[in-house]
């Protein structure tokens, strides 16, 4: 949902070119299936489906490790939890920086936000890898990470999804679920609780919802 916003933010005012990547979560069939209807819903032609499984072989998080299980909501969760991939952003960004170079773009959008939980979703993050991304690219290429969600809540989130007319109804955001999102794990909580707070309905279904 996070990524779907972040795109109707970019696409006020850019062409789009959208990546996915396939790193070994639990529900990467059903994030590629969003991932293309999102990307046809805005008629965006250029696309980039990157296989790296280096992070399920790295392992340490619930989301690439089966023998892991993903663990129930907690509304209250103080430690990063076990569905924290690490550094994955930043793994992503560098494959989204390099296409960004090839394709000549000078931004590249993430939809990070604090409430996760996770490090690698925070404000300092992204400007600590924009200065990476400054040193470590061509002269003049320009190319600067942004994430507009990064300082706002989930019902924020939701109301500016809305707002913008994203397509909320084809996003994914259960951790554990393919067929029906679960309403138990921390994504989900998380969704719930910030479409609850919004005052607008979920249009996605979930086997629970309490």
């Amino acid at each position: 949902m996070d990524s779907c916003v972040a795109a109707a933010v970019a696409a006020q005012a850019h062409d789009l070119a959208l990546l996915h990547v396939h790193y070994g979560q639990r529900t990467e069939g059903r994030e590629l299936r969003a991932f293309e209807e999102i990307a046809g819903h805005y008629g965006v032609s250029r696309r980039l489906v990157v296989e790296d499984r280096s992070l399920a072989v790295i392992g340490g998080s619930s989301l690439t490790d089966a023998t892991m299980p993903v663990p129930e909501a907690e509304a209250e969760r103080r430690e990063v939890p076990t569905t924290y991939v690490p550094f994955r952003n930043a793994h992503l960004l560098c494959i989204g920086v390099s296409w960004a170079e090839v394709i000549g773009a000078r931004k590249v959008y993430i939809g990070a936000e604090a409430e996760s939980g996770y490090p690698d979703c925070s404000a300092g993050f992204i400007e600590a890898f924009n200065r990476a991304v400054e040193k470590g690219t061509r002269p003049g290429s320009g190319i600067e990470v942004t994430a507009p969600l990064a300082a706002m809540t989930k019902a924020k989130i939701v109301r500016l999804g809305v707002e913008l007319g994203a397509p909320l109804h084809l996003t994914w955001s259960c951790y554990r679920n393919e067929d029906l999102a679960c309403g138990r794990c921390d994504s989900c909580l998380l969704r719930l609780r910030g479409f609850r707070m919004a005052g607008i309905k979920d249009p996605i279904s979930y086997a629970e919802s309490d």
